[in-house]
């Protein structure tokens, strides 16, 4: 039988270019183009709304938007598939807080967020309406956007449909409480769901945010941590995503 080949993945904590200006977006699309060259791997994951910083008025992104185009080449030099965080327009108005599957194919909508937060996400975005899992080179990623990986529920949901790993794009506050929550919900989820845990989280400036956490992570199926970034934007780290197979008891002989 053959042996898996494991999934690179890198979790990437790009800088962010300052909201609001008019080449916020290209600014950011060439940066993140950056860090999938300097990954190298399969899958590279960036934190929410990594593409326009946090700023809920930031215009929605056309996935075919040709200022995606540095990220598309990137992605199609390099093999890699990078889940990069956007607003994104429905085809009948409603907003939704998303992730995009880039690849050198170009850019999709693969997940919109279900748990907002505050009361400025609510007023302009819409929930997603059920979990996703994208495959990628046999393994089932179970994606997730900030609040949502701070509810075991979502974990559970989307633990249903049967993953190998939870990936989290996200943004936590630079306080030492804050970090300890990033690292609790990962841990937890990877320990209540025997899965790989993986977390894209913001470092420095991020849209109307003067600070965030960073430390974007890899945690093992059982809750260990496997690698981490420290706090500086620009960092990234890499890591093996191999499938765990669960455990069947032995069968009865007679």
């Amino acid at each position: 039988m053959p042996v898996p080949v494991p999934l690179t993945v890198a979790v990437a904590q790009p800088a962010c270019a300052e909201a609001g200006r008019a080449d916020t977006l290209r600014v950011n699309a060439e940066r993140h183009a950056e860090a999938v060259r300097a990954a190298g791997t399969r899958l590279v994951v960036f934190p929410e709304l990594s593409l326009t910083g946090y700023d809920l008025a930031a215009p929605a992104v056309d996935p075919a938007d040709e200022r995606l185009a540095p990220l598309v080449e990137a992605c199609a030099a390099t093999g890699a598939t990078a889940l990069v965080g956007a607003p994104v327009a429905e085809g009948d108005g409603r907003e939704s807080i998303a992730t995009l599957a880039v690849t050198g194919e170009g850019a999709v909508v693969a997940y919109r967020k279900m748990r907002l937060h505050g009361e400025g996400e609510p007023a302009r975005f819409t929930p997603g309406e059920k979990p996703v899992v994208l495959e990628l080179d046999g393994l089932r990623l179970g994606l997730a956007i900030c609040a949502d990986a701070a509810d075991p529920t979502h974990a559970e949901e989307t633990a249903a449909l049967g993953i190998d790993a939870y990936v989290a794009s996200t943004l936590y506050g630079p306080t030492p409480a804050a970090a300890e929550r990033r690292d609790g919900h990962l841990r937890a989820r990877a320990a209540a769901h025997g899965v790989w845990a993986v977390l894209a989280t913001s470092a420095g400036a991020t849209g109307v945010f003067p600070d965030s956490s960073g430390g974007s992570g890899v945690w093992a199926p059982g809750g260990d941590l496997v690698v981490q970034a420290g706090t500086e934007p620009g960092e990234l780290v890499r890591a093996e995503l191999v499938r765990t197979e669960p455990v069947r008891p032995e069968p009865v002989r007679p």
